[in-house]
């Protein structure tokens, strides 16, 4: 165990499509969060963003356009980059400084203004870029890499249409008691059958939307917090960002190639699974020992993945988990109890932090009527383009 640091602070601005910069969002979400830590701006010592590259060249240096847009007071700054796990990187970076006695108080934040429709690559022709083969030379767009995900749960454990449905009623229903959330209504799943068709078998329904929005955390030493007047903060024990291995067995897009060296055996596990591993072993936990998860819902058959990625059943037993109403609330390890991406969208570089805010509301008991009962362990999981995975594991 490498060592804790606290979320003394955490805060949002609400997913839509607003029309507005990237920057207007994160500022807004970091004054949020440093006005639930009790903390003025002056006193942070580093500032490190998420990027976008959606928002420019300020997307690009995201720490500082925040740390300007805050006002400049000197403080470190630090941008990331990680597609939808640059969240998770920026909350890796603070904790490392804080760990290393670099800053005792750490503003991340990360926000988009996301274009409407699915993401697709940006322009121009880059056949060295793994994202743009798959979609010129594979035809393989994000919703036919869902679609394709959903096939091969279909083929090889029986997963339903029904069973994606569900999820999305599941979610659906949590959204519409989370104020910070685009979708606030609740679904049958007749109209998850009723939506259009998006890539077979998924219908519109079963896909999240492109958002813009922001979060932000305050991290701080738990010895900052203390001195604070927070004797038991909510912490963070781990945070895996680990890359996958050779040979694949699973493809994973964009990557294309499986096998690096034929002689090698396959691991014993996949990318996905080897995410969460990674933040079990560091945090001394296991997934017994979850009170919440929130987790990567891009498609409903994706939520359903990451139940048996997490280790909360075994291969082939995500569905029969939902349908115990195991993964509901109430049940015994609620999965996506903000609404989960069906309820947000994507806002790419805010939203693995808007899980870990998720989850600081939820051990602080602030969940309101998305409430887990007696919640003290919770872990969050996304993966990023090109191999960058995504889990932190938060405790109180």
């Amino acid at each position: 165990m490498t060592g804790e640091v606290a979320v003394l602070g955490v805060g949002m601005h609400p997913w839509g499509k607003w029309g507005r910069g990237f920057a207007e969002y994160g500022t807004a979400a970091a004054r949020a969060a440093l006005a639930d830590a009790g903390v003025d701006w002056r006193d942070v010592d580093s500032v490190v963003g998420a990027d976008t590259v959606r928002g420019g060249y300020p997307g690009y240096v995201a720490g500082a356009t925040f740390a300007k847009a805050l006002g400049w007071q000197g403080a470190r700054v630090t941008s990331v980059y990680a597609a939808c796990a640059s969240g998770a990187q920026a909350v890796a970076v603070a904790r490392a400084q804080i760990l290393a006695g670099l800053a005792e108080v750490v503003l991340v934040v990360g926000a988009d203004s996301a274009p409407k429709g699915f993401f697709r690559p940006a322009g121009g022709d880059r056949p060295d870029d793994p994202d743009w083969l798959r979609f010129r030379v594979l035809g393989a767009t994000n919703p036919t890499y869902f679609g394709l995900y959903a096939r091969r749960r279909m083929a090889v454990h029986g997963d339903t249409l029904e069973d994606f449905a569900q999820v999305k009623v599941k979610n659906a229903a949590l959204g519409a008691l989370n104020p910070n959330a685009r979708y606030r209504k609740r679904v049958t799943a007749d109209e998850v059958a009723a939506s259009a068709v998006v890539a077979d078998p998924l219908r519109l329904l079963d896909i999240c939307a492109t958002s813009d929005g922001g979060a932000a955390l305050v991290l701080t030493s738990t010895e900052f917090a203390r001195r604070h007047g927070v004797a038991e903060p909510v912490r963070i024990r781990a945070v895996s960002t680990v890359t996958p291995r050779y040979p694949t067995t699973v493809l994973d897009l964009p990557d294309i190639a499986t096998d690096s060296a034929a002689t090698v055996e396959p691991t014993d596990g996949t990318f996905r699974a080897s995410i969460a591993r990674a933040a079990y072993e560091e945090a001394g936990i296991g997934p017994e020992d979850l009170s919440l998860a929130e987790v990567y819902d891009l498609s409903t058959a994706l939520e359903l993945q990451w139940y048996e990625d997490l280790g909360l059943c075994g291969e082939g037993e995500a569905a029969k988990l939902l349908r115990e109403g195991a993964t509901a609330p109430g049940g015994r390890i609620p999965v996506n109890s903000s609404g989960g991406l069906a309820s947000f969208g994507e806002a790419v570089p805010a939203q693995a932090l808007a899980q870990v805010c998720e989850l600081t509301w939820q051990l602080r008991g602030e969940g309101g009527d998305r409430q887990v009962a007696k919640a003290r362990v919770g872990i969050t999981a996304n993966q990023g383009l090109f191999g960058h995975g995504s889990s932190v594991i938060a405790v109180r």
